[in-house]
């Protein structure tokens, strides 16, 4: 396993990367929209990892509640797993509290799937599972 990437809740792309992008120097490396969850994304590379930075796209969206009441800030942290169906079965057999009992589709068509914040000391948890290159 290795961190995927660091989620960061936004009131607005743009304005976030005139910090990460124009002031650090970070690259955005792709762009895209996660209907299903009424997101937008910026994916911008950091060594062998990612930050992620993330803004509703309607009044609905998680991020939209979690930005009305925690302000923009790091929103979850995404573990990479090679299997994420084992891993959520895992975590289940141990009483681990989930929010997904099963993966689904996030950004970039990788499977996707969130640990409840009082399961990790408060903080969000995302595993990913790339699915690029498997049948």
């Amino acid at each position: 396993m290795k961190i995927e990437h660091i989620g960061i809740a936004t009131e607005g792309i743009e304005d976030a990367l005139k910090f990460w992008r124009d002031a650090l120097g970070l690259e955005v490396a792709a762009r895209e929209e996660v209907t299903e969850q009424g997101v937008r994304i910026a994916m911008l590379p950091i060594g062998e990892t990612r930050i992620e930075l993330l803004e509703a796209t309607n009044d609905q969206s998680p991020i939209a509640k979690f930005v009305e009441k925690r302000g923009a800030s790091i929103h979850h942290i995404a573990v990479r797993v090679p299997d994420i169906k084992a891993a959520l079965e895992r975590l289940h057999k141990r009483g681990v509290r989930l929010i997904d009992d099963a993966p689904r589709v996030g950004a970039d068509n990788c499977l996707v799937a969130f640990i409840h914040p009082s399961a990790a000391n408060g903080v969000l948890v995302e595993l990913v599972e790339h699915t690029e290159g498997k049948d």
